[in-house]
C-alpha cells in the first residue's frame, strides 16, 4: 500500500511543487492541491477500514508525510493536521462517527486544541462557543473539531485543580463555523492557520466526544491505530520536519556540484566545510526518522499487544522523538543554511523558504524545548505541565 501512495506522491509531485510556491506567497494552499491529494488517496491514510479507510500502520503514513514535505511543507502539514481532528472521532458515539464521515474515508478535518471554548448543556446537546487559533487547512474542512469547556453562570463545572480533567470536544460542520484571518507568519505561510469562531453554535449530543484513551474503543476503531492518539500527527508533524530538512540537503547536494562561491578557489562540492556540513545534515535527517519511525512502532506494538492505551515509558519515548526529530532537522538546515551562502538567502532559491519553515515549526506547542522539561518532569517523578502526557 505504501509504495503504492508513495508512486501517486511522486505522480503529482510537479502538482505540489506548483502549489507550494502559491501557497507560500498567497498565505493558503490551493486548491488544486487539495484536489491532487484526494485524488492520490492521502487523506484516508489514517481513516478506519470501517468506513473504507486505508487504516494504514502509522510508519506507512509518516513515510508519506515525509514524501509529501520534500515537495511542499504546507500540503504536508495540512494533510497530517487533519488527520489529528480525525484521531478524535473514536470517542464519538457511533451516530456521530457515521456523520462525520457520510462523504467516506477522504473526509477532511481541522481543528484547534487550545483554548477550550465555554460551552452549556442543554436539552439533546450544547451551545458551544469558542474561538480557535492555528487551525491549518480550515479553508477546506468539511468538519471542525472544538475543543470545549462545560460552564454554568459564567464559571466552569470542572476544578482546575483536578488531576485528569476531560477533554471535550465537539464537532461542527463548515457551515456552521466562520474562519478570521489572522494567518502573518515568517514561515509555514502556505498552511493558512487561521483562527475559527463558533458563536453559540447547538451542538448535539452525539457530535460531541470526552475524549478518554482509558476507555475501551468502538469495534470500528478497535484497530491498534486508534489507541496511539495523539502520537501518530504529532509524529507527522515531525515528519514535515524530516521532509524539510530532507529537501534542504538534497538542494544543497545539487548546489554543491555547480556553484563556484566568491572569493575562493575550489568549488564548493570540493571544500571540506560542504562536505562536512552535508554529512553532518543528512546523519540528522537519518536519526531524526529512524526514532520517529522507531517510537511510534513501539507504541503500535504495545497498544496492538492488547494494551489499551500507551505506557508511560512509551509515551515518553513517542515526546523525546518528536522533540529530538523537530530540533535536530532545524540543526539540519542550518548546516544548510551556512553552507549555501548567498544563495542561501534568494528567493529564487528554496533554501530561504526550507529555513523559515523549520524555524517556525520549532515553536509549535507539542514539540517546543517546553517538552523536554515536561518529560524530565515525569522522569524525575513529577507530574507534566502538558496536558496531553498524562491523558
Amino acid at each position: 500500500m505504501t509504495d503504492a501512495l508513495l508512486k501517486n506522491v511522486a505522480e503529482i509531485a510537479p502538482v505540489l511543487r506548483e502549489a507550494g510556491a502559491r501557497a507560500d506567497a498567497e498565505r493558503m494552499l490551493p486548491d488544486v492541491a487539495y484536489d491532487a491529494m484526494l485524488d492520490a488517496g492521502l487523506f484516508g491514510m489514517t481513516a478506519p477500514k470501517a468506513f473504507d479507510g486505508q487504516e494504514l500502520h502509522p510508519v506507512e503514513t509518516l513515510r508519506v508525510i515525509e514524501a509529501v514535505a520534500k515537495l511542499d511543507s504546507a500540503a504536508a502539514w495540512n494533510l497530517n493536521q487533519a488527520s489529528a481532528v480525525a484521531g478524535i472521532v473514536p470517542w464519538l458515539s457511533p451516530e456521530g462517527a457515521d456523520e462525520v464521515y457520510a462523504r467516506g474515508p477522504a473526509t477532511i478535518f481541522a481543528g484547534g486544541f487550545f483554548p477550550q471554548g465555554p460551552s452549556v448543556r442543554v436539552d439533546g446537546g450544547w451551545r458551544v462557543t469558542a474561538r480557535q487559533s492555528f487551525v491549518s487547512g480550515c479553508q477546506r474542512a468539511q468538519w471542525f473539531g472544538v475543543p470545549l469547556v462545560e460552564v454554568a453562570e459564567e464559571a466552569s463545572v470542572f476544578d482546575p485543580k483536578r488531576e485528569n480533567p476531560p477533554a471535550i470536544v465537539a464537532f461542527i460542520p463548515r457551515d456552521e463555523v466562520d474562519i478570521i484571518d489572522t494567518w502573518h507568519t515568517v514561515g509555514m505561510r502556505g498552511t493558512f492557520s487561521a483562527d475559527v469562531v463558533v458563536d453559540d453554535v447547538f451542538v448535539p449530543d452525539h457530535l460531541v466526544a470526552f475524549v478518554d484513551p482509558n476507555e475501551a474503543r468502538p469495534k470500528r476503531f478497535s484497530g491498534p491505530l486508534y489507541g496511539l492518539w495523539p502520537w501518530v500527527p504529532v509524529h507527522g508533524e515531525a515528519s514535515v520536519c524530516i521532509g524539510i530538512a530532507g529537501a534542504a540537503v538534497d538542494a544543497l547536494i545539487h548546489l554543491a556540484t555547480r556553484k563556484q562561491p566568491a572569493y575562493a578557489r575550489a568549488p564548493l562540492h570540493s571544500r571540506a566545510m560542504a562536505q562536512h556540513h552535508i554529512a553532518k545534515a543528512q546523519a540528522l535527517v537519518d536519526a531524526s526518522r529512524a526514532t520517529v519511525h522507531g517510537s511510534i512502532s513501539e507504541a503500535y506494538d504495545e497498544v496492538a499487544s492488547g494494551a489499551i492505551r500507551c505506557s508511560e515509558a512509551v509515551i515518553i519515548r513517542c515526546q523525546l522523538a518528536a522533540c529530538f526529530a523537530t530540533e535536530a532537522c532545524a540543526d539540519a538546515v542550518d548546516l544548510v543554511h551556512e553552507v549555501a551562502g548567498g544563495s542561501a538567502i534568494r528567493v529564487e532559491h528554496d533554501f530561504e523558504q526550507h529555513h523559515r519553515d523549520i524555524h517556525v515549526l520549532t515553536q509549535h506547542a507539542y514539540r517546543s524545548t517546553e517538552r523536554y522539561v515536561d518529560v524530565g518532569k515525569l522522569l524525575v517523578g513529577l507530574p507534566p505541565e502538558f496536558w496531553i502526557l498524562e491523558i
